[in-house]
């Protein structure tokens, strides 16, 4: 009887934690809506509400482009004729292939966005204004001939044309980020696709959809959209299409099957999620390892670059002494020359003074032999003078005797 209690409270309680609504960090928010939050205000309402019918994209996203082709009134007319059995929300977007093929790519996304709208409404709607604010505030969000931009409290996004609904492209790794130097940002939103939406869409709702921004509601079909995660399996929002009902066994078997495999493959994700988890501790763990030795490399690195430095700082001393050493001796060298120099010099000068002594005694001797020749030249003259006088003296004396003798 207990272990009856026990398997009956366990499964009670798994009813109960399957209705509890999942959590969704703004970080997770703002990630979710990022694709799609600079879509027309219309576009995005019908995006939203698709994304809560999950399984059925992928069926409707092979539709839709199969009838690649089919544009207009015709499209309409074939989605009414085919008898789909999809949610309306889902065929709204059936004139949109590209829109159907992205979310049918990434099928992970896709249920996490329509998650998150059905557990919390009003927090999508801040996540999409958040990251409107961020394509503006860099440049990227603005008026043009396609759309539309709002500058009020709430930034508003609908089309140029309102029966003409275009689906911009844009990478959100761009737009939401502050534009590199000399980046283009006219370039970053692109308008490749657009859908002419007439009176003949009416019954999916265009023409009567967009979000009530102040109210934090997506209006469809001029109704607000109310399906939560509590009555996601009773609520049927109010379309003038006209609903089929599946009778087809094989159809639900599908659905269940659909309904397996993503559980299936959920608990494989979680399972690839826990490896990829423990993958990245150990690549943390061997991340450590590697700088831990990257840093005992570089700290060898550091003391042989030291001891490098050491080396080279002690060449560079033995260098500049023998640099002095070797000045020294030129400077000695230069000394002794100079004193050699000085020496000559002194000697060469002794030498020039002995000359000129001798020279001068030399000349001096020479003038005393010219007053000597002089002196006695004076003597020999006044001795021949005297002789002279003598001589007429006596030739007088004897001219006077004479003629006293005649």
């Amino acid at each position: 009887m207990i272990l009856a209690a026990i398997v009956v409270c366990g499964m009670l309680a798994a009813p109960a934690a399957a209705q509890q609504a999942p959590y969704y960090a703004p970080e997770e928010l703002d990630r979710l809506v990022s694709r799609v939050a600079l879509y027309p205000d219309p576009l995005l309402a019908q995006v939203l509400a698709a994304a809560t019918f999950p399984d059925e994209i992928p069926e409707a996203a092979r539709w839709a482009d199969q009838h690649r082709n089919v544009t207009g009134d015709r499209l309409a007319d074939q989605i009414n004729y085919d008898q789909l059995p999809w949610d309306p929300s889902v065929q709204a977007l059936l004139p949109f292939p590209n829109v159907l093929d992205t979310m049918a790519s990434d099928m992970d996304w896709t249920n996490d966005l329509g998650n998150a709208f059905l557990s919390n409404q009003t927090e999508v709607m801040y996540a999409v204004q958040r990251m409107r604010q961020r394509a503006r505030d860099y440049g990227y969000l603005r008026s043009g001939p396609q759309m539309v931009v709002s500058n009020g409290p709430y930034i508003t996004i609908m089309p140029a044309r309102p029966e003409y609904v275009v689906v911009p492209t844009y990478d959100p790794v761009v737009v939401y980020e502050r534009p590199r130097p000399g980046f283009f940002v006219g370039a970053a939103i692109g308008f490749r696709f657009g859908v002419a939406l007439g009176v003949a869409y009416r019954p999916w709702g265009w023409g009567y959809n967009r979000i009530a921004w102040n109210e934090r509601v997506v209006i469809v079909n001029n109704s607000p959209w109310h399906r939560t995660w509590i009555n996601r399996h009773e609520y049927v929002h109010p379309y003038t299409v006209r609903r089929v009902v599946v009778h087809d066994r094989g159809w639900i078997d599908r659905h269940e099957a659909m309904e397996r495999e993503r559980e299936h493959w959920r608990a494989r994700e979680e399972h690839r999620e826990a490896v990829r988890h423990e993958e990245r501790r150990e690549e943390h763990r061997e991340a450590e390892r590697r700088e831990e030795h990257r840093e005992a490399v570089r700290h060898e690195e550091r003391r042989e670059d030291h001891r490098e430095a050491e080396r080279r700082e002690a060449e560079r001393r033995e260098a500049e002494r023998r640099e002095h050493e070797r000045r020294e001796e030129l400077h000695a060298v230069q000394e002794a020359h100079r004193d050699n120099q000085q020496v000559r010099r002194e000697e060469r000068h002794d030498d020039h003074h002995a000359v000129q002594e001798a020279h001068r005694d030399n000349v001096q001797v020479k003038r005393e032999e010219h007053k000597d020749e002089h002196k006695n030249d004076q003597q020999r003259g006044k001795s021949e003078d005297h002789r002279n006088d003598n001589h007429d003296k006596d030739r007088k004396r004897g001219d006077g005797g004479e003629g006293r003798g005649r």
